[in-house]
């Protein structure tokens, strides 16, 4: 039986960033990780906070060397109308800038970095039950040739992601409030990019709505596009996933130029019904972190950001609780997550419901409250001197009315 301090399940994003502050903070860590490296997974657009906790966990640099692309803001463009957030301009202090990624790329330098750091990673291997006594656990694993064996830690951090490890074995997993969604989506060879041509930033174009499109340019020439709405709107569509995709570009005016004809770097993938959620984010001997908690949608780019940052504050409430302090999971670990997942969760739900595009492409902006709400877009959904984060729900909804009011009394004169 192998032991180790800490047992961390994953190593995307949010395993390697708590193995490495836990294992910097001098304890003996270990991952599992079910699938071989690299593997393709989509979030590939980052924000701005989740720098600090790659930073922390000691991989800026190594990231830097991949040359992936930089991405200073986002625009959002609907019926000719364009709505431009820059990072720098944002109302809380912190990066202004991030990266764009292709995440098989990005996890594995993550993950390598972590192993040089010191921490085994052992890949192709399956959690396939835990057994709890206290805090401490034995965890049994099977590696690809079906060979079992069991590691005895006295933590685990669960940052396996869509695998959902410990909410799965112990039956955690709660649906989601969201409704069902669907995206389709490739990698395009994007010859025709300087018709648009602002790799820098992430462009979300509504097109329908509740349906819209991602588009996310890599350093490579290569560009994601992503159509998301509910799975009915995809009925309508007859064909192969290939053959959707390409009419449905074709009806988008602000695309189909650009990436007519466009070659695929893949075939098109469909993803859908991804929201889900737990009963508790955290245990005796175990804590939940990154999309092991809950999942949204991608419309804003959330889920690293939530993954790495909840998974920086987790390791080091491990820390403290091997060091035998006293942690108040509740207050210090769940409490603080929610309130960065709600915010989050109020501007998806403004979103499809039409609230953001009022306030987007309003032509009476006002500077100040943009800043604010380009802080919430740059994941800074912690910083309760924010109005528009520390009333997220409520002010987003009167400034979307006071809008409203404005253009009817426009129109009265």
């Amino acid at each position: 039986m192998e032991k180790v301090d800490v047992l961390v399940i994953g190593a995307g994003p949010a395993g390697t960033v708590a193995a490495s502050i836990i294992n910097k903070a001098g304890f003996k860590v270990k991952i599992v990780e079910k699938q071989n490296f690299p593997r393709f997974v989509i979030g590939e657009s980052l924000l701005p906070r989740c720098m600090e906790a790659l930073e922390e966990a000691g991989f800026i640099d190594a990231v830097k060397e991949k040359g992936f692309q930089e991405k200073f803001g986002a625009k959002f463009v609907k019926n000719g109308k364009i709505c431009d957030y820059y990072f720098a301009d944002q109302f809380t202090p912190g990066w202004n800038w991030t990266w764009q990624v292709q995440r098989a790329d990005f996890d594995k330098i993550l993950a390598d970095t972590v192993e040089k750091m010191g921490v085994p990673v052992s890949y192709e291997t399956t959690v396939t039950a835990i057994t709890f006594n206290g805090t401490d656990s034995v965890t049994t694993v099977e590696d690809i040739n079906g060979e079992k064996t069991e590691i005895a830690a006295r933590f685990i951090v669960d940052g396996s992601g869509y695998g959902r490890v410990i909410p799965r074995l112990f039956n955690l997993d709660r649906p989601s409030s969201f409704p069902p969604r669907k995206a389709l989506f490739t990698h395009t060879v994007d010859l025709k990019r300087s018709m648009d041509d602002e790799p820098n930033r992430i462009t979300i174009v509504v097109h329908k709505p509740g349906v819209w499109i991602w588009v996310i340019p890599f350093s490579n020439g290569v560009t994601s596009v992503g159509f998301v709405g509910d799975p009915e709107f995809f009925e309508q569509y007859k064909g192969s996933d290939e053959q959707v995709w390409r009419e449905l570009i074709s009806t988008q005016p602000y695309l189909a130029e650009r990436l007519k004809d466009v070659e695929f770097v893949f075939d098109p993938k469909i993803l859908q019904s991804w929201s889900v959620t737990t009963d508790k984010f955290y245990g005796d001997g175990f804590v939940l972190t990154g999309n092991v908690t809950e999942f949204l949608d991608p419309i804003f780019s959330s889920g690293v950001t939530l993954a790495t940052v909840s998974s920086q504050n987790a390791a080091h409430l491990v820390i403290r609780k091997l060091r035998g302090e006293a942690v108040n999971w509740e207050e210090e670990y769940t409490k603080e997550l929610l309130h960065g997942v709600n915010t989050f969760r109020s501007y998806v739900m403004a979103w499809y419901e039409g609230t953001l595009d009022t306030i987007f492409f309003s032509e009476r902006q006002n500077h100040e409250i943009k800043k604010m709400i380009c802080s919430v877009l740059a994941g800074y959904v912690w910083d309760l001197k924010n109005p528009f984060v520390k009333g997220h729900t409520v002010a987003l909804q009167k400034l979307a009315r006071t809008i409203e009011l404005e253009l009817l009394a426009d129109e009265d004169m």
